[in-house]
């Protein structure tokens, strides 16, 4: 136990790299996602759920099994490659080999070979004026294109897939953030975290998520660190760079500086990430504003003439399907939604890194549950920046070296 004392005393657990977890935790957390999984290849209709569901259920149940059966370090290691390869790998590339997504991968691609023919991601307002196909819409912002460059340069084959190089950018720059922000064991908690149906099921179906949630942990990781605001404005500038999602994340780490470490600070901060978003946007704003609204602001909220596919059992959802007045007021809570976290940022604005991640969290959560479309899968990103927050925090624990005991303490041992 160790033993911290500032006026009062705080008890820290001992940090647990992964190899330490107890086998009993890690196998009950590996059965949980089994539960999860199987659940998800019984009670989904989207037969590309049903396969993910079914493999990642019979990895994770093995992946448990070994765990609390070989008790030696090793066996971690073992339960790890079993649950990438049973939960990522297998379902991954086979649905890559055979073409097989949800539309948001070939919207990728898509938009990489606009890019690549016509200088833009974006179909123009026209031809997106004659279309009652809600994938001919691109909601994500330029850097996104960048994934599907692969697959519309070389053809589709399973290396060249959007959803690898989603796997491959997150798991870097993930463990990456990881490291910076003072996790131990930061490998093998990226391997975890990455094969957790946190992250697994959206990756082998999807993925658009992935890399954005990596990159934001990234920036506040910088946060942590004396100086790291130039960082910091590069991470969550490209995260921004992606998908208006990560806007938010931008005004919290923009708060946090002016607060802890000044004006000065929250300035170079904004310019870093305001001149990676230049550099990445606006060459699309001064060519196609029109098409980049469109595509990237209107359809997303659902004032398109086209709505998206994207539909959960959530209130906006509902609220929105009531019709043209439900979705004014869906809008209209977003916008409420929006202003009182503005105002909590300056009423009571955060002074650290968790405190800020906890408010960019609960902001991201209400604005996923009244967005009128919407996915259970965007809480990939409350999930995901819980999970680093939580395993930086156990790291950066560790890090705290007990006070030497008051001369009081030790005249009274001797």
């Amino acid at each position: 136990m160790v033993e911290v004392s500032w006026g009062n005393r705080l008890r820290l657990p001992p940090m647990l790299t992964v190899r330490q977890l107890p086998r009993g935790w890690l196998a009950g957390a590996l059965v949980a996602s089994a539960l999860f999984a199987a659940g998800v290849a019984l009670f989904s209709s989207n037969p590309l759920h049903q396969l993910w569901g079914a493999w990642a259920a019979c990895s994770y149940a093995a992946a448990a099994g070994v765990a609390m059966a070989w008790r030696s370090r090793i066996g971690v290691d073992v339960a790890l490659g079993v649950i990438v390869c049973g939960a990522i790998l297998v379902p991954l590339v086979w649905m890559a080999w055979h073409g097989e997504g949800q539309p948001e991968v070939n919207v990728v691609v898509r938009s990489a070979s606009l890019l690549i023919h016509h200088g833009t991601p974006y179909e123009a307002p026209n031809v997106l004026a004659k279309t009652t196909d809600p994938n001919a819409y691109n909601p994500y912002l330029p850097v996104m294109a960048v994934f599907g460059l692969p697959q519309a340069l070389f053809g589709g084959n399973a290396i060249t897939d959007p959803r690898v190089w989603f796997g491959v950018v997150f798991i870097v720059v993930f463990a990456f953030a990881l490291r910076v922000g003072g996790a131990r064991d930061y490998l093998r908690w990226a391997v975890l975290m990455t094969a957790s149906p946190i992250i697994a099921f959206e990756l082998a179906v999807g993925g658009t998520d992935v890399p954005m949630v990596a990159f934001m942990c990234l920036g506040f990781a910088f946060l942590w660190r004396p100086g790291g605001e130039l960082a910091a404005g590069l991470a969550l500038g490209i995260a921004s760079s992606m998908k208006a999602t990560c806007w938010p994340a931008l005004a919290v780490a923009l708060v946090l500086l002016v607060v802890r470490d000044g004006k000065r600070a929250a300035l170079r901060f904004c310019a870093t990430a305001l001149a990676v978003m230049v550099v990445c946007v606006g060459p699309f704003v001064l060519t196609g504003a029109r098409s980049l609204v469109k595509n990237t602001i209107l359809f997303p909220l659902g004032l398109a003439h086209v709505q998206s596919a994207a539909a959960s059992p959530l209130i906006g959802h509902l609220i929105a399907q009531t019709g043209h007045v439900g979705h004014d007021i869906v809008v209209g809570l977003l916008i409420l939604t929006g202003v009182a976290i503005a105002a909590s940022l300056v009423v009571w604005p955060p002074r650290d890194v968790p405190a800020a991640m906890w408010r960019l969290v609960l902001g991201l959560s209400l604005m996923f549950v009244l967005a009128p479309s919407t996915r259970f899968g965007y809480f990939i990103y409350p999930a995901a920046l819980v999970g680093w927050l939580l395993i930086c925090q156990a790291g950066r624990r560790q890090d705290i070296k007990p006070a030497p005991p008051p001369p009081v303490a030790l005249a009274r041992r001797g």
